[in-house]
């Protein structure tokens, strides 16, 4: 699995193949995954996942590695130094259950609205006690 994840996910990112093709390719992943690890059948891809559980595997989805390479691509060419790379700003085809330019306003905003909440405490440390770096005030957007 650790051997086959970079060959495929190379090829997943080079070639325009849809999200429903990833998704069932993960499934017969799983299935022979499964079998391998000696766990039930039933068992299901949350538990096999998850990083709290008890069963921590090494392992991520093939799904979340495609997504999360595609939305580096489309940022890493919006981001770009290039200007020429900038303006043709090509369209990365990944059907009709995900859309990547979605996701990546999708993640703008959520940085937006944090901005508009603020610092917030989330533990006994307190307010003050980390400092926050702000993605409106940042130069160089390539960081976050």
């Amino acid at each position: 699995m650790l051997i086959v994840t970079p060959q495929l996910l190379w090829s997943l990112l080079v070639y325009e193949i849809c999200c429903s093709t990833v998704e069932s390719m993960e499934v017969i992943i799983n299935k022979y995954t499964r079998k391998w690890l000696g766990v039930p059948p039933g068992l299901s891809d949350v538990a096999m996942y998850c990083r709290k559980a008890t069963l921590k595997l090494p392992m991520k989805s093939i799904l979340e590695k495609y997504k999360c390479g595609k939305f580096r691509l489309v940022t890493m060419l919006e981001v770009s130094d290039d200007p020429v790379v900038k303006t043709v700003q090509p369209s990365i085809k990944t059907g009709r259950k995900w859309k990547v330019a979605e996701a990546i306003d999708e993640a703008k905003e959520c940085l937006r609205l944090k901005e508009v909440i603020g610092q917030s405490q989330t533990d006994r440390k307190g307010l003050g006690s980390s400092s926050l770096k702000w993605w409106s005030k940042t130069e160089d957007k390539k960081e976050t």
